[in-house]
């Protein structure tokens, strides 16, 4: 894969499509948390509840999947030969896509 074209929409599929261009662009870190908004706010959230009703173990181990899913999702992608920032973009924004499957 061309590293000129990695870090494109292709690989990140924005809620509404509404905070790209047409075509491929390059973007930016922010915008990958701003298109994954809610699913950022779910896990933050369910992460504050379990801290605060179950105690600071059940935040880790939230906190532990959140990070094992990304990993998973980081390798999948530099094992495909994209670029490590194509990777870890695309990592965050998978985990924050596949989290949001049941809802």
């Amino acid at each position: 894969m061309a590293s000129a074209s990695c870090v494109t929409r292709n690989h990140i599929d924005l809620w509404n499509e509404r905070f790209l261009g047409e075509g491929p662009v390059p973007i930016s870190f922010g915008i990958v948390l701003r298109g994954s908004l809610l699913p950022v706010i779910i896990w933050l959230v369910v992460l504050v509840f379990g801290c605060v009703i179950y105690g600071p173990v059940v935040a880790v181990v939230i906190g532990g999947l959140f990070v094992a899913l990304f990993l998973a999702g980081f390798v999948f992608r530099r094992r495909s030969g994209h670029s490590i920032k194509c990777s870890f973009y695309g990592a965050v924004g998978g985990v924050l896509d596949k989290s949001m499957l049941g809802l």
